[in-house]
């Protein structure tokens, strides 16, 4: 494991004995692990140039020079490659450098010098360009300078002439450009030309990562006395440092070498133990020493009795709910899997409207982190759109919006810890619905300024109203569920239908397999649960009133029967319908009656009966004033 060489590495060294221009992209700026023993000891930590440096002078190289469009040519690693270089190519350094210029064809220009230098064959040289993204504005529009000199270096490839060496036998003179993304440069200096190989530096792999964590590093992510006092119990609990190691390892899945770099530093400038090494993870992502998540157990104690004071009738979706975030805390989640920087948790609500699907939401953000506002809704039908995705993540360089960041990414990054609410998800167009799969499988987001946005201490809710009603060939709907079918059927129908949308009508299996088996089917609400619902406002409406306005409100057993009565015709839209039904009948005339009779505060009110004979309802009470 400890004898890991990277992907790249094995490419670079393969390629550079075969193709005489190579292009490096992707994490270029990063810092990294030198994986063998040769000019530099092996595990050195090095930035790229270095690193190259390094390699071309393991493999053999005599001749290694960089170049950079402010400095021109240079080698700052190690005395005589510049003086070499200079002589070879016939020209003089002055104080370290070579100056030259990248857009001409002169014979001190960048192309002439790298013509001379590749088309001899005294000496193996391989010249490295530093920052070649920078060289041009844009590769779409190049001036002909430009144009000649990228053509030069093409030239300059197909002239590279093998090289004979006493210890490592025969070497190519070698172009290397280091590019952020090989589109940077234009497309036509590496598109089907046979001498070019591109080679993608991607963010450090599990076994680079495993080698720095339990490798001869490892020990200085420490302070050092805490590091020996720790390793005493460590040394004789092999299996116990290894778990660490290994949970550090996953939860820095993404990382650059800087990054874990950035972690070490952090580990011993905040004194971290050993067994807290994970803590470094949030405190470097979010800022935050003490995880909220691991003081919530407490928390979940009553809630079940506080899910039943706000969401009524649905024991079911409640127990399912609170299973997803029990396994959340105790640490369970995404155990099976690979992955452990996923959300904390993913639900699916599903089910008829007013059923308290949102409100769920709303009272699980209260118990978790004591505040509704800690649930941060999207309504999917504004995201419907094919670029609706540049809303959520922002938009990308160079477009309308681009500093503004995106709605998601900024709210997550302001309070990472919070629960994520889609309402209505199939109101989303699908390219918005592909995002989801990298952060239900991975939890962070590369937001449109470059920034890793991470959700993996999020739980993620998605509502949905699918299942409850289908379209025949004509597109006219018909009712899927009604309330008169039993829990267990409308389970089984929404379930059913929700998969086939998914997989048959999306198209897009793979987000159905990412939220797995938590879907959660919300009941009708039937007249016993509408009952309980009714009275729940009915005592807010008295309570808050006693309060804001010292107005004691109480209803006669008729009152109350009647708004039962106009409940129960209007089931099919749930709590909601409710809600309607006490505004029309109760809030409504009892707000005209107070203010036509002038009744502000310090009053009592009786209401006797609720008349809704005429066009509007009205109420008959008896009043007196304290």
């Amino acid at each position: 494991m400890f004898d890991y060489i990277s992907k790249w590495h094995r490419e670079l060294a393969i390629f550079c004995k075969i193709k005489p221009l190579i292009l490096l992209d992707g994490n270029v700026l990063d810092s990294y692990q030198y994986p063998v023993d040769g000019s530099t000891p092996k595990g050195s930590i090095l930035r790229l140039p270095e690193y190259l440096h390094y390699f071309f002078k393991d493999t053999g190289y005599q001749n290694i020079i960089f170049y950079d469009s402010i400095q021109g040519f240079y080698n700052n690693y190690e005395k005589g490659y510049l003086e070499n270089f200079a002589k070879l190519s016939g020209t003089s350094s002055e104080n370290g450098y070579i100056r030259a210029d990248f857009r001409s064809t002169r014979d001190n220009s960048v192309a002439a010098l790298t013509r001379r230098i590749l088309s001899q064959n005294k000496e193996a040289s391989v010249i490295v360009m530093d920052f070649a993204s920078r060289y041009i504005i844009s590769p779409d529009n190049i001036t002909q300078a430009e144009v000649d000199s990228f053509t030069s270096l093409i030239q300059a490839s197909l002239e590279a002439k093998n090289v004979r060496t006493n210890e490592h036998g025969t070497l190519k003179n070698l172009l290397i450009l280091i590019t952020n993304k090989s589109n940077d440069i234009p497309v036509w200096f590496y598109l089907q030309n046979p001498n070019v190989k591109i080679v993608n530096i991607s963010a450090p792999s599990k076994e680079e990562r495993e080698i720095l964590i339990k490798g001869i590093n490892f020990r200085t992510f420490f302070v050092n006395d805490i590091y020996c006092e720790d390793m005493e119990y460590y040394n004789e609990h092999n299996d116990e440092l290894k778990k660490i190691q290994d949970r550090f390892v996953a939860l820095t899945d993404g990382f650059s070498f800087t990054e874990l770099n950035g972690l070490r530093m952090l580990c011993k400038n905040e004194k971290i133990r050993i067994k807290n090494l994970c803590d470094v993870v949030d405190l470097y992502k979010y800022g935050v020493k003490e995880n909220p998540w691991k003081a919530l157990h407490t928390k979940l104690k009553d809630a079940k009795a506080h899910f039943e004071l706000r969401v009524k009738g649905q024991n079911y979706a409640v127990e399912k709910t609170l299973d997803v975030i029990k396994r959340a805390i105790i640490g369970l989640s995404g155990l099976q899997g690979s992955s452990h920087t996923r959300p904390k948790g993913v639900l699916f609500f599903a089910g008829p409207t007013g059923t308290g699907k949102t409100e769920t939401a709303k009272t699980l953000a209260e118990i978790l982190f004591g505040d509704e506002s800690c649930c941060i809704r999207f309504d999917m039908s504004e995201y419907g759109q094919s670029h609706s995705d540049q809303k959520l993540l922002g938009a990308p360089p160079g477009y309308v919006g681009y500093e503004a960041g995106g709605q998601l990414t900024n709210a997550v990054k302001k309070n990472p810890f919070c629960i994520l609410l889609f309402d209505e998800i199939e109101k989303a167009h699908p390219s918005v619905l592909d995002k989801f799969l990298q952060i239900l499988e991975d939890g962070r987001m590369t937001d449109g300024q470059g920034n890793t946005v991470y959700f993996s201490e999020s739980i993620i809710i998605f509502t949905s109203n699918l299942g409850i009603y289908t379209l025949d060939e004509y597109g006219n709907r018909h009712s899927n569920v009604t309330n008169d079918m039993s829990y267990e059927e409308v389970r089984e129908k929404v379930r059913n239908a929700v998969e086939d949308y998914f997989k048959l009508q999306l198209g897009r299996p793979e987000i159905l397999n990412r939220i797995g088996e938590n879907i959660v089917v919300f009941d009708f609400i039937h007249p016993d649960i509408a009952r309980m619902i009714l009275k729940a406002q009915i005592d807010k409406i008295i309570k808050n009133l006693a309060i804001e306005k010292h107005i004691t409100l109480s209803l006669a057993d008729s009152v109350i029967n009647t708004l039962v009565e106009a409940s129960n015709n209007n089931l099919v839209n749930g709590g909601r319908g409710i809600g309607n039904v006490v505004e029309d009948l109760l809030i409504n005339p009892l707000s005209r009656y107070l203010f036509d009779n002038e009744i502000f505060e310090n009053a009592t009110v009786t209401i006797q009966e609720i008349n809704t004979s005429g066009n509007l309802p009205e109420l008959i009470c008896e009043r007196s004033f304290v």
